[in-house]
């Protein structure tokens, strides 16, 4: 049996952070790059982690310097409101696969990170976005910011095993 490790996982793209006219429409934040790519699926999750509900995009567009959704079912005000500071979600399985070496943000967060030696140097909590390349934010005994370069400071990702090797000096 073939071990799907992101089975069941969401990934969130995005959050509904106020309303828009009286018809329901939500204003939308969008956590994708580019933004609109969190338009490319059509079915959301929306909710807090443990209360999600399946949901409908019926219609989007931009407006501004962001952007406006209209949910189907939801054609009030009101009922719009009720959904502000909800996070919008995705099946994990819905992500299109990557070519090999590239990676979801979202499937290294978690991951034990490890030197070449086996100091296990913590997990990571997050990534930066930092322009020149990403930076893994792994956190232990202390927080330890990695730069993630494939081939110099990051040598293996393995997804399956939930484990990052590094060339990192652990003292730093």
């Amino acid at each position: 049996m073939i071990r799907e490790p992101h089975a069941g996982r969401r990934i969130i793209i995005g959050r509904i952070v106020g309303v828009y006219g009286v018809q329901g429409w939500v204003k939308i934040h969008s956590y994708t790059r580019p933004q609109q790519g969190a338009f490319e699926y059509h079915q959301w999750l929306v909710g807090r982690p443990g209360q999600w509900q399946p949901v409908e995009l019926a219609d989007w567009r931009r407006h501004g310097k962001g952007w406006l959704a209209k949910i189907k079912g939801v054609a009030e005000r009101d009922q719009a409101r009720a959904r502000v500071g909800c996070d919008i979600a995705i099946p994990r399985a819905s992500l299109p696969p990557l070519p090999a070496g590239e990676y979801y943000w979202a499937d290294l967060i978690g991951l034990r990170v490890q030197t070449l030696e086996g100091v296990d140097l913590g997990r990571v909590s997050r990534l930066l976005e930092t322009g020149g390349n990403d930076v893994l934010v792994v956190v232990g005994d202390r927080e330890r910011l990695i730069p993630f370069v494939l081939g110099r400071d990051v040598l293996t990702v393995d997804l399956d095993a939930a484990l990052i090797r590094v060339d990192w000096d652990p003292q730093f």
